[in-house]
C-alpha cells in the first residue's frame, strides 16, 4: 500500500515527554508558546512519561492509539512533538495518526518561514527547510522509491526519490553560495566601520525578552516588536550616539532559544556573526521570567557556538515593570565595571543608566588634555566641538586655541588622521603644531 503524506492545517494536538533529564528537558509553557507562535489552534496538550519512549513510535503503543482515537474526536488536522522525531517515526506516527506529525525543530522552522521579511532572511530560512527535508523525502515519495519496468515505464535509470535528492542539493549548493555572498558584504561593512573605528554593539539574547522594544526606545526606530517567539529574524543596523564615545553602531538580532537546531544555527550564521564581531553583546534578559537562568545558560551556549563567547557582555534585565520593589540600577563587578544593568525597555526607566554602562565599557580608554590647535586647523577644532569632546576652550598669547577635551582615544585618532598627522606623535606631546 502506498504512502502519502497527510495534508496539514491549524487545529493541533500537542504532544509533550515529561521526566527528561535537565540537559534536554523542554519547558511544556514555551512549546504552547512556539506553538501558538506558528499559528496553531491547540485543541489538546498531552503529557506522555518518559518511560514510554519507543524506537518506533518515540512514545509507547499504548499512547499511540489513545492519542490516534484524541485526533478522531477532536478532528485534529496536526499532531505537534515538544520533542526531535526521526525521520521513521514521523512516518510511523503519521500512518497511525493519519494526520500529519511536526517534531520541535519543524515547528521553528515554520515560525521562522512566516517571520522572514528580507530576501536574505528567506534564503536562510529556505535552507535550513532544505537541510530538514533532505532526510524525510522518502515519506513523500515511497511509491515512486523503486525504477518501474514494462513498456512506457522505464526512466533514465534514476528513480524520482534521487531525481529529487540531486535537485535538493542543486538548490541548497544556489542558496550556500548566495549567502556567501551576503557573507562577504557583511564582511565589508565591518571592515569599513573598523577604518572608520565605529564600536559596535550586537543585542543577544532569548527569544521575547525584549531585544526590539529596547532598540527601538534606545534609537527611535520602528523596528517590528510584538509579544511573540522570534518576531525579529532580520538583523537591523541603527546609529546610537553616546557620551564620551560617539557614534556606535547598534544591531539587533534574532533570538535564541533552548536547543536551537544546528540547521538553523548553520543556516543563520551570517546573521549570527553580527554578534561574533562585535565590540560589545548586550545580553536582554527577561527579568520577569521564571526559568531565566536556564536562558541564560542557553544563550551562552549559542555565543559559544558562534565564536563570540570571548566578547565583552553586559547583562540587561529587561521588564522591570512587571516586577515590583525594584528600581532600576547598575551592578558592578569588584574592579567596579558594569555587570548587569536593570530597567523597562517598555516605559524607558533606566535608558540613561544602559547609556552610561556601554559608554563605560566602551570609552575606557579616554584621552583627557588640552590640545594646542594652529588657527590653521580650524576644521578640526570644529570637529572636536561636533562630537562632543571638548570641555572648555581658552586662547593663548598668540590667538591660538587651547582646548581641554575628553574624547575616546579611537575617536582622537581618527580626527588627527584625517588632517594627517601621526595620532601616537600628537597623542605623547599633548600638542597639535
Amino acid at each position: 500500500m502506498f504512502f502519502e503524506r497527510p495534508g496539514g492545517g491549524e487545529r493541533a494536538i500537542l504532544v509533550h515527554l515529561e521526566g527528561q533529564e535537565p540537559g534536554v528537558r523542554e519547558d511544556p509553557q514555551e512549546f504552547q508558546e512556539l506553538a501558538l507562535s506558528a499559528g496553531a489552534e491547540a485543541v489538546a496538550f498531552v503529557r506522555v512519561p518518559r518511560s514510554q519512549m519507543t524506537a518506533k513510535y518515540l512514545i509507547g503503543s499504548g499512547k499511540v492509539d489513545e492519542l490516534h482515537q484524541l485526533v478522531q474526536s477532536t478532528q485534529a488536522e496536526l499532531v505537534i512533538f515538544n520533542h526531535t522525531l526521526t525521520p521513521s517515526q514521523e512516518r510511523n506516527l503519521e500512518r497511525a495518526f493519519e494526520c500529519r506529525v511536526l517534531d520541535r525543530t519543524g515547528l521553528i522552522l515554520d515560525i521562522f518561514a512566516q517571520r522572514a521579511r528580507t530576501h536574505e532572511g528567506k534564503l536562510q530560512v529556505e535552507l535550513a527547510q532544505l537541510d530538514h527535508m533532505s532526510t524525510r523525502l522518502v515519506r513523500g515519495w515511497t511509491h515512486l522509491e523503486r525504477q518501474k519496468g514494462g513498456i512506457g515505464l522505464r526512466g533514465p535509470g534514476e528513480t524520482q526519490l534521487e531525481t529529487d535528492r540531486r535537485l535538493l542539493r542543486v538548490r541548497i549548493r544556489q542558496i550556500r553560495k548566495r549567502l556567501d555572498t551576503v557573507r562577504s558584504q557583511r564582511e565589508q561593512a565591518r571592515r569599513g566601520r573598523r577604518r572608520a573605528e565605529i564600536p559596535s554593539v550586537s543585542l543577544v539574547g532569548y527569544t521575547n525578552a525584549g531585544k526590539s522594544t529596547l532598540f527601538n526606545t534606545l534609537t527611535g526606530s520602528g523596528v517590528y516588536a510584538a509579544d511573540q517567539l522570534f518576531a525579529t529574524l532580520d538583523p537591523t543596523f541603527r546609529r546610537l550616539d553616546l557620551e564620551d564615545v560617539g557614534p556606535v553602531v547598534l544591531a539587533d538580532t534574532v533570538g535564541f532559544i533552548r536547543h536551537l537546531p544546528h540547521k538553523l544555527v548553520e543556516a543563520f550564521r551570517a546573521t549570527l556573526e553580527e554578534s561574533s564581531n562585535a565590540d560589545l553583546l548586550l545580553h536582554v534578559i527577561d527579568a520577569h521570567e521564571p526559568e531565566r537562568q536556564l536562558q541564560i545558560e542557553q544563550v551562552l551556549a549559542v555565543l559559544g557556538e558562534i565564536g563570540a563567547a570571548e566578547i565583552p557582555l553586559l547583562e540587561v534585565y529587561n521588564k522591570l515593570d512587571l516586577l515590583e520593589g525594584i528600581e532600576p540600577h547598575i551592578q558592578r563587578d569588584v574592579d567596579g565595571r558594569p555587570e548587569r544593568v536593570w530597567l523597562s525597555a517598555r516605559d524607558g526607566r533606566g535608558l540613561e543608566l544602559l547609556r552610561q554602562a556601554i559608554a563605560e565599557l566602551l570609552g575606557n580608554d579616554l584621552f583627557i588634555g588640552t590640545v594646542h590647535l594652529p588657527q590653521r586647523l580650524g576644521r578640526l577644532r570644529a570637529q572636536l566641538f561636533a562630537v562632543g569632546a571638548v570641555l572648555k576652550e581658552t586662547h593663548d598669547e598668540a590667538g591660538e586655541t587651547l582646548l581641554e577635551v575628553r574624547v575616546p582615544r579611537t575617536e582622537l585618532n581618527r580626527l588627527i588622521s584625517r588632517e594627517g598627522f601621526q595620532p601616537d606623535e600628537f597623542i605623547q606631546q599633548h600638542t597639535l603644531q
